[in-house]
This record gives structure tokens, sequence and C-alpha cells, in this order.
């Protein structure tokens, strides 16, 4: 059976209709922070159900009940979360198969150390020239596929 997560970050207020309909049909949704308003995370409980951190854009009372990090286990796999990857503090070798993070808008899927390291990228404003990004992590019986899903926009 596969077990598929939404992986999105850096909505800095804005979500996206190209962004909702992405997210469609999956089983969780993880928010990497920078979520920028609290209707971003009630608008995406509205699709499944969330696991969400704040990021450094993230202050007011509303944004106290979002961690700074936040470990979770999806389909028997341990997901780290954390927004800004240099502030990385957990041990990635202390059984963490997944650390999803956000911050630098950059989509990113790499593995060191058998540990997948995924940025969705940013699905909020355009920030420069860097993509509108979100990704997909699926849990398979035969191990970990993520694939970042470009939305366009402008």
């Amino acid at each position: 059976m596969t077990f598929r997560i939404g992986i999105i970050s850096d909505t800095h207020g804005l979500l996206r209709p190209e962004a909702e309909r992405g997210l469609m049909g999956v089983d969780h949704i993880i928010h990497a922070g920078d979520i920028g308003r609290p209707e971003i995370v009630d608008a995406l409980r509205q699709i499944a159900s969330v696991t969400a951190i704040r990021g450094n854009v993230d202050s007011g009372e509303w944004a106290r009940e979002y961690p700074e990090t936040k470990q979770v286990r999806l389909a028997g796999k341990s997901i780290y979360v954390l927004h800004d990857l240099n502030s990385l503090q957990a041990d990635p070798g202390a059984g963490i198969d997944v650390i999803v993070s956000g911050h630098s808008h950059v989509p990113k899927i790499d593995t060191i150390g058998g540990v997948l390291y995924l940025n969705p990228g940013s699905a909020g404003p355009r920030r420069f020239k860097l993509p509108i990004t979100l990704a997909m992590l699926e849990v398979t019986p035969h191990g970990l596929r993520p694939e970042i899903h470009h939305l366009g926009g402008d």
C-alpha cells in the first residue's frame, strides 16, 4: 500500500489554487514553515491531516501554536521537520528517515548517509526567478519516492 505525503513550504500567506489541487488525495500534509497566516493551515486541513511548523516569518499569537521543529512518524517512517536546514540540531543518524526543510525557496531532493533530505521549494509568492513548487513523498513497501511538482503561477 502507498502512503502519500504532500509537502509544502514558504506559502507566506498565499495558498495557490494549483497547490490545493496538487495536494488533493494525499494522506497527510507537511508544511515546513513560513506559513504566513493561520488560514493557510486551516485550508490545508480541509484536504488532509497536517503537521506544520513555524518559520522565521511566522510571528504573532497565532504562530505560537506551531513548534520550530517537529518529528512525526508516518507510514512507519520517522520524518523530522524544520524550516531552515542550517539550524539542524537533530542527529540524522538517530533513526530519522527523512528531513524536511524549507526556507531557501529552492526545491531539492538529496540522500546523504541513507537519510532523505527534501525541500519542497516555495508554493507562495514568487521570489526572484525561483520556481513555484511543492513536493510529494510516496511511502511504498519498496521505499521512499520523492518528487518535486512545478505549479507554474505568476
